[in-house]
């Protein structure tokens, strides 16, 4: 139940977060139109572009580890026999996952409370505000260490992707 819940969480968040890679392209492809062919360039596009990206780029990553598209480095597991690899996999998440993603959550969630309370702004000709992206850094830290839990849950119990129609 939890590891379905957490999945069909980051599966759902992932297919949102994807049409915000249509909204990019179109804003770049409006933005070399406007450049190249009227010579009327916008001030807007450069920054907003920048911060979808960065939105969209952060936003997946617990959608990328529920379905394993995350660089992994299989020399350790790649020769052994299913329990041990189980085993080198969830001492991976223990050692190596885990740390990381807690202090990726706790300093992102720092980092965008501050942010806020200071209105941050870009330094461009046109001043955007910053913290609705490093709120969306603290939602995918947290997105990301969710699925990592429900990634170990599925070692443990030695359960393969569970797939979501979501």
């Amino acid at each position: 139940m939890i590891i379905r819940t957490i999945d069909q969480i980051n599966e759902i968040v992932g297919r949102i977060v994807s049409v915000v890679a249509i909204i990019f392209a179109a804003i770049i492809i409006y933005d070399v139109f406007m450049r190249y062919v009227l010579n009327a360039p916008t001030r807007w596009a450069f920054d907003v572009t920048k911060q979808m990206f960065g939105f969209y780029f952060v936003m997946l990553g617990g959608y990328a580890l529920r379905h394993q598209a995350h660089v992994r480095v299989d020399l350790l597991t790649a020769n052994l026999k299913p329990i041990p690899s189980r085993i080198v996999d969830g001492l991976g998440y223990l050692i190596f996952f885990f740390p990381f993603a807690w202090v990726f959550t706790i300093r992102s969630f720092d980092f965008a409370m501050k942010s806020y309370a200071q209105g941050e702004t870009t330094y461009g000709s046109v001043q955007l505000p910053v913290y609705p992206l490093k709120i969306a850094m603290a939602v995918a830290a947290g997105l990301l260490l969710l699925q990592g839990i429900a990634e170990l849950l599925k070692i443990l119990f030695n359960r393969q992707e569970v797939r979501s129609d979501a």
